[in-house]
């Protein structure tokens, strides 16, 4: 850049000054021109928030938002996120000096943009995060001058990867994750751009093939992320040629063997992440890569002990190895390291049963590591007894389902997460518990824990969960818990408790709420007295309820009664008997009035939005909506089914569900709702049902699905009968509709801009057609997310009862985790046949599920009886795994739904099933587009 800024100073001072002034003309006819040429962008793109700023008036354009020029020119267009949905103008490439375009995180759906070859000089170009579809064009190399940077992740592109690809021998990143591309990747071609330092090619659903050996070739590579997309085999030694690695990332594939030695010695390589494969074997004893910041080999099948050598990486901050197979104890050394702050080792064999020396490292729990902050060491066999007080930084820790004993530790700190479930913890609650002020989930239950609720745990303002079920707590209850208004879930069974519920409770928003088997006595307050707590106090022989309540398994509370007051509530019954017949009347004269008066109305009355390319017409639908045509009913109306149209024009068996009348809907709420039917009318995919259409009038709303003949998940689950199937859904079926499911929320949640969280998932908005294959359905609840990865509040409690997440309903703020865990309680219902709310002693499928899980671990009697077949138990206890971490108290703790479908493709043993575009339309490579 110096040297150019040189030589045009040089040149202006040594031309003869007569020249001057032409090519002073010439200058600003270019200035002028780039300055129309912009004009021209913004007028064709429309309004954004940067080319609203573009003015018309201001000749400085170099000044513009978004707009780079070295020496007058425009060389370089930076407009992510302006919502641009119309093309890329061929006139961009009018723009002769333009080296670098970034349209990143915009809204195209085109195919890929071939305008652009004629731009000569573009040297860096950013498509990712839009909706560009189709196959990528096998002359892509025409973009010759490219040798920077090419990123065209996030989009929708299929097919496979052209050779051109390898064309371009300068280019330093390579950006193609997050598609759709399928087929074999261009080893050989890729392997070509020896000048590469970013290669990304994760999240794409390739023919299964093993790690190309010609990779090795990459030597200059920093950056590699090749996760989920279906790598098979080992790591191939010729890697370990790639000495300048930062970052190496190989999850969620099907990668077998062991880790190689050279990753554990690499000099430079600080991010690791093998999780979510079959590697097996031991760790190399032998560490030295002595850069490492962050370890994830989770999930996978490693046996043997933790290395020592983990010990001696002191820029450590997260260490994953959960999910395996590992023995022994904790070396003491790891819980020196100065920079840890996430250790996460549940589920394995660890403990801590070996000579004192060996035992779980009271290092682990030093003041000397003053940067750990979350450890998960949970479903191990560590024993042994806590120090007096914790570490002041730890924020989370669980170690339940150990044999930890002795007293309770103090807690103190910044510690907002304490689980110590199902050890052998003893002693009281300690009465000190200001240093935990800020904890919001405290789980002690099924521990030998006595003597009673202490005062003082009112000052855990912030508390969101507690669980003591399961111990010997005696005494009453604290009044102090009626004041602890952001408690969301309370299980105090299992314990001695007894005395009165305190009346304050009434000022509780609880979720979830069980003071089943103790010894409590007196009328329960009335804000409790209806169906949501109708397992809430089961074996409490002295508690009882008011008449009139929803509360029908416990028996009424004594009142006081006398002659004049049952006089008065005989004749307050005979006058209102008397007026109700009255209305009555009334009413069924102006019904006669108002149907006479309906018969007049026309069919032109109602105004239809078609979101497809509809073969009949609004009197097809309407003059359907008959009593024999219906097929049920839902919280905001009817459903029938109807025949539109005509056979020989195409016509159809389409759903049309009736809203209910909505006579006080403002204008504004109108608005509103017909928005958001079509943004979900726009939705393309193969796993989400069609919305049709939309018909409305002044009465009544209609929506027109397509519909699905087998009706939905949860008749073929528990309605069997009722509906004359003739088996019970074998696992191949069930995981494939447990997959397809997946797919249609994994497509709301990744790749709708913005995301779009259902709220309602449930098996009974699970649709199935003739073969099987499933889709979501009734977003009747949905909501758009405002912004990326914000929750959004919202004014009322929807969803259904047995599947909403324990922190929906009182916060009010929602995203994506409560779908999942929604879809986990799905899970547990294809795997255990079990309804999501039985009314059984665990109060829903979730929490049954969790604590067999605790208690009796995996086994054949958790299955459906439909599904016991030894072929497939295995994998249907793996999933069963996966449904219970779903449903996790913890929405942090939950994985996403594209973690989630990852996984449940590992089990589908058909010859297509990891491949996502499998069955996919043509319409899905269209993005969810929202104006």
């Amino acid at each position: 850049m110096a040297n150019k800024w040189y030589v045009s100073f040089f040149l202006l001072f040594m031309i003869p000054f007569s020249l001057l002034p032409k090519s002073y003309a010439q200058s600003t006819n270019q200035s002028n021109d780039e300055h129309q040429i912009l004009l021209e962008l913004k007028k064709h793109w429309g309004s954004s928030p940067a080319l609203g700023r573009w003015n018309s008036t201001s000749a400085a354009h170099c000044n513009w938002q978004g707009i780079t020029c070295t020496n007058g020119a425009v060389t370089g267009i930076s407009l992510p996120n302006q919502t641009f949905v119309k093309p890329i103008p061929p006139s961009i490439c009018l723009l002769k000096n333009l080296t670098r375009l970034d349209l990143s995180y915009n809204n195209f759906s085109t195919s890929f943009p071939t305008v652009l070859y004629n731009c000569s000089n573009l040297k860096y170009l950013d498509l990712s995060n839009n909706a560009f579809a189709g196959q990528l064009p096998s002359d892509l190399n025409h973009l010759s001058a490219l040798f920077k940077h090419l990123n065209l992740s996030s989009n929708s592109f299929t097919g496979k990867i052209p050779p051109s690809i390898g064309w371009f021998p300068r280019l330093k990143s390579l950006l193609l994750d997050s598609n759709q591309f399928d087929g074999s990747y261009p080893a050989q071609n890729i392997s070509n751009l020896v000048d590469l330092e970013v290669l990304t090619l994760a999240h794409n659903p390739f023919m299964p093939a093993p790690v190309p050996v010609e990779f090795g070739r990459l030597t200059r590579l920093t950056f590699l992320w090749l996760s989920n997309m279906n790598i098979t085999d080992e790591i191939p030694e010729s890697l370990s040629s790639l000495i300048d690695l930062n970052l190496l990332d190989f999850s969620s594939n099907n990668i077998q063997g062991k880790i190689p030695t050279w990753i554990w010695q690499h000099k430079k390589l600080q991010y690791l992440y093998l999780y979510d494969n079959r590697f097996t074997g031991e760790i190399e004893p032998n560490v030295t890569a002595l850069n490492m910041v962050e370890i994830d080999v989770s999930s996978n099948e490693l046996t043997g002990t933790i290395p020592d050598g983990f010990g001696k990486l002191t820029n450590l901050t997260l260490l994953f190895l959960y999910f395996n197979k590992l023995n022994g104890s904790i070396p003491p050394s790891i819980g020196l390291l100065p920079k840890l702050t996430d250790i996460r080792l549940f589920n394995n064999m660890l403990s801590g049963s070996l000579p004192p020396e060996l035992e779980f490292p009271k290092s682990l729990w030093s003041v000397v590591t003053n940067q750990l902050s979350t450890v998960m060491i949970q479903n191990n066999s560590f024993s042994g007894t806590f120090p007096k007080q914790l570490p002041w930084n730890f924020t989370r820790l669980d170690i339940s389902n150990n044999r930890f004993s002795g007293p309770i530790p103090t807690l103190a700190g910044k510690m907002k997460i304490f689980i110590a479930a199902n050890n052998f913890l003893s002693g009281e609650i300690p009465w000190d518990l200001t240093g935990i002020s800020q904890v919001t989930e405290f789980d002690l239950s099924r521990n030998q824990i006595s003597g009673s609720l202490p005062m003082t745990i009112g000052v855990l303002a912030r508390l969101n969960a507690l669980n003591l079920s399961g111990n010997q707590i005696s005494g009453n209850i604290p009044a102090v818990f009626g004041f602890m208004t952001v408690l969301t879930i309370l299980d105090l069974s299992l314990n001695k408790l007894s005395g009165d519920i305190p009346k304050d409770f009434n000022n509780l928003k609880l979720n979830f709420l069980n003071l089943s088997m103790n010894q409590l006595t007196g009328e329960i307050p009335i804000s409790l007295q209806n169906e949501a707590y109708e397992q809430s106090f089961l074996f409490n022989p002295g508690l009882c309820v008011s008449t009139n309540n929803l509360l029908h398994n416990l028996p009424i509370c004594r009142a006081r009664t006398n002659v004049n007051n049952d006089v008065s509530r005989r004749l307050i019954a005979l006058f209102s008997s008397v007026g109700s017949i009255m209305l009555l009347g009334s009413a069924v004269l102006g019904i006669m009035l108002l149907r006479k008066k309906k018969h007049k109305q026309d069919h032109l009355s109602w105004k239809l939005t078609p979101f497809h390319i509809l073969h009949f017409t609004a009197n097809d639908i309407l003059s359907g909506l008959c009593e024999q045509n219906w097929i049920g009913s839902g919280r905001s109306g009817k459903v029938y089914r109807v025949y539109a149209g005509d056979r020989a024009s195409g016509g159809r068996m389409v759903a049309v569900k009736k809203i209910w009348n909505t006579p006080n809907l403002d204008d504004k709420l109108e608005k509103d709702f017909l928005a958001e039917v079509q943004i979900l009318g726009e939705i393309r995919h193969t796993n989400i049902v069609k919305l049709l259409c939309c018909m409305s009038s002044s009465g009544a709303k209609l929506l027109v699905y397509e519909y699905m003949e087998n009706g939905s998940l949860h008749q073929w689950l528990h309605q069997r009968e009722r509906i004359g199937a003739p088996a019970p859904l074998d696992w191949p079926k069930r995981l494939q509709i447990a997959i397809d499911s997946a797919r249609g929320l994994c497509y709301m949640h990744h790749d709708c801009s913005p995301p779009i969280v259902h709220r309602d998932v449930k098996s009974a908005n699970i649709l199935l057609d003739p073969n099987f294959r499933a889709k979501m359905a009734d977003f009747g609840l949905a909501r758009i997310l405002l912004r990326a990865g914000d929750s959004e509040s919202f004014s009322a409690i929807a969803g259904t009862f047995g599947y909403m997440a324990p922190e929906y309903g009182h916060r009010l703020k929602v995203n994506e985790k409560i779908d999942v865990y929604s879809f986990g309680v799905v899970l547990l219902e294809l795997i255990t046949g079990r309804v999501a709310n039985d009314g059984g002693e665990y109060y829903c499928l979730a929490q049954w599920a969790w604590r067999q899980y605790k208690e009796y671990g995996l086994s054949v009697d958790l299955l459906d009886e439909g599904i016991r077949d030894l072929t497939h138990v295995e994998d249907v206890l793996a999933v069963f795994t996966l449904a219970v971490i779903c449903t996790g108290g913890q929405p942090s703790a939950r994985p996403s739904m594209k973690d989630v479908l990852r996984v449940l493709l590992q089990f589908d043993r058909t010859s297509n099933g990891g491949i996502l575009q499998d069955d996919i339309s043509d319409e899905t490579a269209l993005s969810c587009i929202i104006d």
